[in-house]
C-alpha cells in the first residue's frame, strides 16, 4: 500500500488526490495523533470514507474505533462524513 506522509491534517493534497488511501492515512493520523491531536470522532469519519473507497483496513479500524466510541461521537462521525460527501463533490 502506498504511504503519504502530510505535514498538516487535510491539506491542499486532499482535492486533488482524495482517494481511499489518502483518507485511510488521515484516519491513522487522527487516531493516535500524529501531527495531530487524537480526535476519535475525525479519525472514525475518515476511515469511513476509506471503507467507502474498498479499503479493507479502513473498515476493519473503523470498527475497532468504535468501541472506544459513544454512540453519540459515532453519529457525529458519521454525519461529518456524509456532509464531506454532500461538499467534496
Amino acid at each position: 500500500m502506498a504511504r503519504f506522509d502530510m505535514s498538516s491534517a487535510e491539506c491542499g493534497a486532499l482535492g486533488a488526490v482524495a482517494s481511499g488511501a489518502v483518507y485511510l492515512q488521515l484516519g491513522l493520523m487522527y487516531s493516535i495523533g500524529r501531527s495531530v491531536p487524537v480526535d476519535r470522532v475525525t479519525a472514525h469519519k475518515w476511515f469511513n470514507l476509506a471503507a467507502r473507497e474498498g479499503v479493507a483496513d479502513a473498515a476493519r479500524m473503523r470498527r475497532e474505533l468504535s468501541l472506544e466510541m459513544t454512540s453519540d461521537e459515532i453519529a457525529d462521525a458519521q454525519r461529518a462524513a456524509r456532509q464531506h460527501l454532500a461538499t467534496a463533490h
